[in-house]
């Protein structure tokens, strides 16, 4: 069974390094493509916009085909478009292979959340998701800070590592994974794509829940997208320095992923989210005004490890609203997420130049946040009463 883990730890690991990647790159890209600052974001805008509108329908495809065949697909169409990406000449060409890689990350990256119940034991089930979580978070700490250092010798070279690594990984899932067939559905029955969103849109607590998961990353998403950009400008950082900073939110997210089921433990769903967004909407909304890169380094340290505490225990109260749908849940919150994303790096480059820089961006983060915990509170979402029993199955609906 460590073979799977394993393997789904890469897979995730070279999909959150693409998807981080673009952040510390975007101020050399803007200068080798010669656009403003204002449209800069769209070449992160671009990944996350492919991959936020497929995943509506990757989601429901994918629970009613092998699973298997839909990850090796999106893997390899991942790989390629990465590796187009390094080859861009112009803005357009690498927002199109970024949308090309964001489209196909849409089919993969839910097929790990989905396939693990299917190929892990029960009691292996938790460890494993959060092993696969914890790709996402190495790929801040680690993948992200070397495409950076790869990047000093030539921009195009961290797409092209991205990109054959992930090429690798394809026949190694081809034999390491069994078929995963989708279970068989009552009375043969051929189901809708819409209708398997059905229960989710019936259900306030999953409409409550959702809104507040798009918040979240609109809020943390807005603050992300600019923060090279802003370190560049405020303090001359080179790119290979930047990589460094981001290695530190990197490390944050994991640290915060390794203990988010202790402190949920501990203080339970609800606070433990409650304390950590406060303390988000404090941090996010001091962070402009900061003197120095050591003491902004160890902030954003604080914030991203905040982020990979709550985001685990936000994730696992979405996912039990209802256990038959996994795989359109599972992507319809990587819509909300990268959607969420999209959002945040155009209206990141909108108040970074036409208002006050990165101030205003910490603003707005905070409102985010704030209006984000309104809604899990009074939705109910992160309650006991989520996972007591599952929503009305599509079957059923």
């Amino acid at each position: 069974m460590r073979k799977y883990t394993v393997l789904f730890f890469l897979i995730m690991f070279m999909i959150g390094t693409d998807t981080f990647l673009i952040s510390p790159l975007l101020p050399t890209l803007q200068v080798q493509f010669g656009v403003s600052t204002a449209i800069a974001g769209w070449m992160l805008g671009a990944y996350t916009f492919g991959s936020a509108v497929f995943a509506l329908i990757a989601g429901p495809l994918s629970d009613g085909w092998n699973r298997r065949t839909v990850l090796l697909s999106g893997l390899l169409g991942f790989s390629v478009s990465t590796i187009m990406c390094g080859f861009a000449d112009s803005f357009w060409t690498m927002c199109l292979f970024r949308l090309l890689a964001g489209i196909s990350a849409a089919f993969t990256a839910p097929q790990v959340w989905a396939s693990i119940p299917a190929v892990m034991p029960a009691p292996k089930i938790s460890k494993t998701m959060g092993i696969a979580f914890a790709g996402l978070a190495a790929a801040q700490a680690l993948g992200v800070p070397i495409g950076s250092w790869l990047a000093t010798a030539h921009w195009s070279v961290p797409f092209w590592t991205i990109g054959i690594t992930s090429l690798l990984l394809a026949p190694v899932a081809f034999y390491l994974l069994p078929d995963i067939k989708p279970a068989a559905r009552l009375g043969g029955e051929q189901v809708s794509i819409l209708r398997r969103y059905i229960p989710l849109i019936r259900s306030g607590k999953a409409r409550s829940g959702f809104l507040a998961y798009l918040l979240l990353h609109l809020g943390s998403g807005t603050a992300f997208a600019f923060a090279g950009k802003w370190m560049y400008d405020r303090f001359g950082l080179p790119i290979g320095q930047i990589g460094t900073v981001m290695m530190f939110l990197g490390f944050g997210s994991l640290l915060g992923s390794m203990i988010s089921s202790h402190a949920a433990r501990k203080l339970g769903n609800v606070n433990t989210v409650a304390l950590g967004m406060a303390m988000l909407m404090v941090l996010y909304a001091v962070m402009p005004h900061l003197p120095g890169l050591p003491v902004v380094t160890m902030v954003y340290l604080v914030i991203f490890a905040t982020l990979g505490v709550i985001f685990p225990i936000v994730m696992g109260a979405l996912t039990s609203l209802n256990a038959s749908i996994r795989g359109t849940i599972s992507s319809l919150a990587n819509s909300t997420m990268n959607g969420a994303n999209t959002l945040g790096a155009w209206i990141a480059g909108m108040l970074y130049v036409q208002f006050n820089g990165y101030a205003s961006i910490g603003i707005f983060s905070a409102v985010c946040l704030a209006l984000s915990l309104g809604m899990f509170l009074f939705g109910g979402v992160l309650g006991k009463e989520t996972t007591r029993k599952p929503e009305q199955s599509v079957s059923s609906s």
